[in-house]
């Protein structure tokens, strides 16, 4: 008689050591690679954080001086003023400004009482967060037949931990970094041919970052350059 007998088969030792290596490394391989995706993905995240506002600065930059009015010589700033770059003082702001000039960037509302051409500054201003960091700031006055001795500015952050902004005019030949359409004494009494701003970033310690440069094309030109003469009474 003979008896049957179940052999079962098993795994042995060294095939289940064997397994085990090919799942670790398995495992480390999978590993790698999420650990590359979770570090490219901040990075990406951190990058796209840190040129949003710059992609907003420099657009409100292109639009405002797209749009810039051509200047009024004399004393009449009923339609628009004169166009100002360099360091100098505004009405209503306490430091200097880089930049002032009239433009037709300002939104139309039921509740706005004001035309669409605005007096807009650009400027550097200490930060308030940090300290020994300045931020760029874009000042906005919108009344501009207002009867009071200061105007009511509007101030709207632009850029933090800007270290410098320099606005430069071109005038067909070469860039000045003045330039004041109100000076009878200069040659400049239109609008330039184009601006260019350059805005430096503050590196936080590191090596300073390539500066960020705009080169802006103005197509609005007046028909003449004469200084108009202020008249008064009838």
């Amino acid at each position: 008689m003979k008896i049957k007998t179940n052999h079962t088969r098993a795994f042995t030792l060294i095939e289940m050591i064997l397994a085990i290596g090919v799942a670790a490394i398995v495992l480390v391989a999978v590993n790698a690679v999420l650990f590359t995706a979770l570090h490219l993905r901040n990075a990406t995240t951190d990058a796209v954080d840190a040129a949003t506002p710059v992609d907003a600065a420099a657009a409100y930059l292109k639009r405002d001086l797209q749009c810039t009015m051509t200047p009024t010589n004399g004393t009449s700033k009923f339609f628009s003023g004169s166009f100002k770059v360099g360091s100098l003082n505004s009405d209503g702001i306490a430091g200097p400004v880089a930049a002032e000039f009239y433009t037709a960037t300002g939104a139309l509302g039921v509740n706005v009482p004001w035309a669409d051409v605005q007096r807009v500054t650009y400027e550097l201003k200490n930060s308030t967060g940090n300290s020994g960091q300045r931020d760029l700031y874009r000042s906005v006055t919108r009344n501009l037949l207002s009867t009071t001795a200061t105007p009511d500015v509007t101030d709207q952050l632009m850029l933090s931990g800007v270290e410098n902004i320099k606005f430069s005019c071109y005038d067909g030949s070469q860039w000045q970094d003045t330039w004041d359409t109100s000076d009878v004494t200069s040659l400049n009494t239109n609008l330039p041919l184009a601006v260019r701003v350059d805005i430096q970033m503050n590196g936080g310690g590191n090596a300073n970052p390539a500066p960020i440069e705009l080169v802006i094309p103005i197509d609005s030109v007046a028909r003449t350059n004469m200084v108009l003469a202020s008249t008064t009474g009838n």
